[in-house]
C-alpha cells in the first residue's frame, strides 16, 4: 500500500473514530439488512457498534439512556417495516416509546437527534448502509454527546503528570 494511501486511510478511521453510535437491530429484519451490506461490500462508517435484538419492542428506554450515560453520541433503533414485525406489535410499541424517549432526551439535555429510528427490511442493505452514513455525519454535526465521560489518563502521559507534582 502506498504511504499516502495508507495515511487517508488512518485519517479517515480518525475522523469517524470520533463519532461513537450504537445501533439496535432487530434480529429478523434490520440485522439482516446490515448483514447484506456488509456481504455486498457497500461502504460506510465503521463507528457504528451493533446490538442483536430480538425485537425493536424489546428495548427498553433505559438501556437508550444508558447508552448515551457510557458514551455513545447517538443511539440508532432499526427494526421490521411497520406491518412486518414478527411479533406483531413489536414496532407498534417502539414507535410509541421512540416518542417517549425523545421527550426524554430533550429533558435530559440532548438533542434529540441524538436519537434515529428507522425500519429497515432484511432485503434493504443499501437502505442500512445509507442511514448509518447519513446518522453519523449527522450525529458528527452535533458533536460529542454532552454526557459522555472525559477520557481517563493512563499510561504516559500520566506518569509526565505525576512526576510534575512530584517535583513540586
Amino acid at each position: 500500500m502506498a504511504e499516502t494511501e495508507k495515511k487517508q486511510g488512518e485519517e479517515g478511521r480518525g475522523s469517524t473514530d470520533d463519532v461513537r453510535i450504537l445501533a439496535f437491530l432487530c434480529n429478523w429484519c434490520s440485522y439482516a439488512g446490515a448483514d447484506l451490506a456488509g456481504v455486498s461490500r457497500l461502504q460506510y462508517p465503521p463507528n457504528v457498534l451493533d446490538v442483536r435484538v430480538m425485537c425493536t419492542g424489546t428495548i427498553s428506554p433505559y438501556f437508550v439512556v444508558k447508552a448515551f450515560q457510557e458514551g455513545m453520541d447517538g443511539v440508532l433503533i432499526a427494526g421490521c417495516h411497520i406491518g412486518d414485525c414478527h411479533y406483531l406489535k413489536g414496532n407498534y410499541m417502539t414507535a410509541k416509546r421512540f416518542l417517549v424517549l425523545r421527550e426524554a432526551l430533550k429533558f435530559l439535555g440532548l438533542e434529540e437527534r441524538r436519537l434515529r429510528l428507522e425500519w429497515i427490511s432484511a432485503a434493504e442493505g443499501e437502505k442500512y448502509a445509507e442511514v448509518v452514513r447519513s446518522f453519523t455525519e449527522q450525529v458528527k454535526a452535533l458533536g460529542p454527546s454532552p454526557l459522555r465521560r472525559k477520557p481517563v489518563r493512563r499510561g504516559r502521559e500520566a506518569g509526565e503528570r505525576a512526576e510534575r507534582r512530584a517535583a513540586w
